[in-house]
């Protein structure tokens, strides 16, 4: 059989990225730009509507505790990605960092794990954003039907049932709002990302600035609660099964790596704006955590949107700041939508490239220098998926996709300390091995943690990409048919 670790080489990367600058992918985006997409992809779901569920469920007042163990395992992580991306600027992620260390299959798996997050990513936030925009038109007396509003499918104990629901709409429409954007220019997009990321930024702001006077400390104690006897309720494996569940507010700063072939500098701007968004939205989230477990006592936030609860508790001193919020979470939930559907079209154009997939997801737009054929397939899959499916299961996949993709990154680093140790890395993952073997380690932990089913799910989309890469990918890899 051929040998199925065939790797492709730094060098061969290197000079197909050059032969490829002239006709390819647009080099418009800068340090600040990727700083302001990893934001845009960060700060959405995690922090407008999963910090009560957790909060309530798990971790109560140490919440932010949780946010912190979630963060480091996505900091060891990401410093494996910025020494990848500062390295390999080349489209495509893990799936090219993959290919360089780890061998053709494992990048073909990794890249049709990426699916997983980007594309089911994208469908799962647009659900959630459906659901906001139906709360704000109905706060204006606008009502939006439940059967235009919600899936018309969803998984219970007994299996698949109908709702009686036609179709998702506002799900539908955003995704192909946000796919006709990605079309027309990533410079078009980074510019409207930036508008989005400040809008929401300033709301999340506000929420703390003026939220912080109406804490109130009694709320804080104990600000680690007494285990209930059950493993994840409270106590300590409350703040560990707390960072499982908020894992899902992290996904999306390794979306900036995918944009490395479209950034002006990436050997310096890919680790800035990967580690810089990581590291501002951790502090926002803590900050928030903290304001929201001192407002509300975390007993009364199993809610969909804990915020607007908390500024509810404040009276009419924070009214003004409700619908305020409302705008921040669908800025929010857009931006995560349109960085989401930015990264996947990029695995498919690098696979594409390689030969590992046919040849016109390869294709640029002429005009605006997009992968405009991937994007457009993206989008319309997505649309579908987001208005049939309910969250809860799209959301499941999206978060093992992703701890999969970070667990391949880690050990990724180790292997081309071992095989490349002279290369020039212009950024370098500090303490390796420790810091590679710590984010695998975190990032397992939280993947043994999801359900069966989830697992189950991924084994089946795992096993249809293994048809396809012995079925097609196998015999068309440029590099096989080069050697």
């Amino acid at each position: 059989m051929a040998n199925l670790f065939i790797t492709k080489s730094l060098s061969k990367l290197l000079s197909d990225s050059e032969s490829d600058s002239q006709g390819g992918l647009k080099k418009a985006l800068s340090a600040l730009n990727l700083t302001t997409l990893g934001i845009g992809a960060i700060i959405g779901t995690g922090i407008f509507v999963l910090t009560g569920t957790a909060a309530a469920n798990h971790a109560g007042p140490a919440l932010a505790l949780s946010f912190v163990l979630s963060g480091i395992g996505c900091l060891f992580a990401g410093l494996c990605y910025a020494e990848f991306a500062s390295m390999i600027p080349i489209a495509g992620s893990a799936y090219t960092y993959s290919y360089a260390t780890l061998g053709e299959f494992i990048a073909w798996i990794i890249g049709w794990d990426l699916i997983l997050e980007y594309l089911f990513g994208a469908a799962t936030v647009a659900v959630g954003w459906s659901g906001y925009i139906v709360s704000f038109f109905q706060g204006y007396g606008i009502i939006i039907p439940a059967a235009l509003s919600s899936a018309p499918l969803n998984h219970t104990a007994a299996g698949w049932v109908t709702t009686g629901a036609i179709i998702n709409l506002p799900a539908v429409l955003i995704i192909l709002f946000m796919t006709a954007l990605l079309v027309v220019g990533i410079k078009e997009t980074a510019n409207v990302n930036n508008v989005i990321v400040i809008v929401k930024i300033v709301v999340v702001l506000l929420f703390i600035i003026f939220g912080v006077s109406y804490v109130d400390t009694a709320n804080w104690t104990p600000f680690i609660p007494p285990n209930t006897g059950e493993f994840g309720k409270f106590g300590w494996s409350g703040i560990a099964a707390g960072a499982g569940v908020i894992f899902f507010a992290y996904i999306g700063f390794d979306a900036v790596s995918t944009a490395a072939q479209e950034a002006k500098n990436p050997q310096k701007d890919m680790p800035i704006g990967i580690l810089a968004s990581l590291a501002v939205c951790t502090i926002l989230y803590i900050l928030v955590s903290l304001v929201l477990t001192g407002i509300v006592n975390y007993t009364e936030l199993a809610v969909s949107a804990p915020i607007a609860i908390a500024i509810d508790k404040t009276g009419q001193a924070l009214a003004w700041l409700s619908p305020l919020v409302k705008v921040g979470a669908i800025a929010g939930l857009s931006s995560v939508i349109l960085v989401m559907l930015m990264g996947q079209p990029r695995i498919f154009y690098s696979m594409a490239k390689d030969g590992l997939l046919p040849k016109g997801f390869a294709k640029v737009h002429p005009k605006y220098k997009t992968p405009h054929v991937t994007t457009i397939l993206t989008g319309c899959v997505a649309a579908v998926v987001a208005g049939l499916f309910p969250i809860g299961i799209l959301g499941e996949l999206v978060s093992i996709g992703t701890l999969l993709a970070f667990v391949i990154v880690c050990a990724g680093i180790i292997v081309l300390r071992k095989t490349n140790p002279d290369i020039k890395r212009p950024f370098k993952t500090p303490l390796v091995p420790l810091f590679p073997i710590l984010g695998i380690l975190i990032c397992g932990l939280q993947m043994y943690a999801l359900p069966n089913d989830t697992w189950f799910r991924l084994i089946i989309w795992m096993a249809i990409g293994v048809v396809i890469y012995f079925a097609y990918s196998i015999k068309h890899s440029k590099i096989r048919n080069q050697q």
